[in-house]
């Protein structure tokens, strides 16, 4: 059995595409998780499986590298419309995506497809809509304890949730140590993606990321829609921010109704065909 995968980026955010008109094994957590692996598999900070295909709609589930599944991905999100665009699923300028977390209209901005705008949804501060204990209400500048310290985070879904801390300087370092004591914590029933942001201007922000499933990520598109619109909630930036990452700079346009617009680059890198042996040890998980 042969096994096909493509891979794409989006700002250092790597992909693999499983089609499954191309490939017939299906995947599981085990199998997600080798794939994934950048030791012992391919490598990459998740899976795209799709097209899924129905009379009336494109979709693509997203995967995590520990298996889990995500329901959206802004970095996703542009890889799997720049993959339909070059096999040849999607001939037309602007589509309909469909994810477990709501519908995302894609423009392409360029005739190759390495530009995207992409509405990503309409965000909400609602504890209850992000998943987190404790009575109803907008989470917005409330005191966290992460590991024996208090932080003051605004949490936010735009179909998946995030914990936006801002903080007077951000690292890698301070990502990587945080973000899994945020991620974990007891507060968020489904876990939580955790972006350290810190505010240049009214214009731009700049934000380290700590993935739920994933890990520290260069790049992220919902978190970049989430920490521009955490932002713009208490007033630290206007309607229009560039958000500055390790991987590059997204541009997030948030609308009066709260719904936001995600604008940046995909890559394509490479075809990848996997050898009889991994697949063999693959179709064993």
């Amino acid at each position: 059995m042969q096994i096909k995968l493509k891979k794409y980026h989006g700002l250092g955010n790597d992909y693999l595409v499983y089609d499954p008109r191309e490939n017939t094994a299906e995947l599981n957590e085990e199998r997600v998780k080798l794939i994934c692996h950048r030791n012992f598999g391919p490598g990459g900070d998740g899976i795209l499986f799709g097209p899924i295909l129905t009379d009336a709609s494109i979709a693509v589930r997203i995967f995590n590298p520990d298996g889990s599944e995500a329901e959206k991905s802004g970095n996703g999100v542009r890889i799997f419309s720049k993959y339909l665009k070059d096999a040849g699923y999607v001939k037309d300028n602007s589509f309909i995506l469909s994810t477990l977390g709501g519908d995302v209209k894609v423009d392409y901005l360029n005739a190759d497809g390495t530009m995207i705008k992409a509405l990503m949804g309409t965000v909400s501060f609602s504890s209850s809509e992000i998943g987190l204990t404790g009575l109803e209400r907008q989470v917005v500048a409330e005191d966290f304890d992460f590991g024996g310290e208090t932080y003051n985070a605004t949490c936010v879904t735009i179909g998946n949730p995030h914990c936006v801390i801002k903080l007077p300087e951000i690292s890698r370092e301070k990502a990587c140590t945080l973000g899994p004591l945020a991620e974990n914590a007891p507060y968020f029933i489904n876990r939580i993606n955790v972006q350290l942001v810190r505010v240049i201007d009214e214009c731009n922000i700049q934000a380290e990321i700590y993935e739920r499933g994933a890990g520290y990520t260069l790049a992220s598109g919902s978190s970049s829609c989430a920490a521009a619109s955490a932002m713009y909630k208490q007033g630290f930036v206007g309607p229009h921010v560039a958000v500055h990452m390790p991987g590059g700079t997204l541009q997030i346009d948030i609308q009066e109704d709260q719904t936001v617009y995600m604008t940046g680059p995909v890559a394509s890198v490479c075809e990848i065909i996997l050898s009889g042996d991994f697949v063999k040890e693959l179709l064993s998980k």
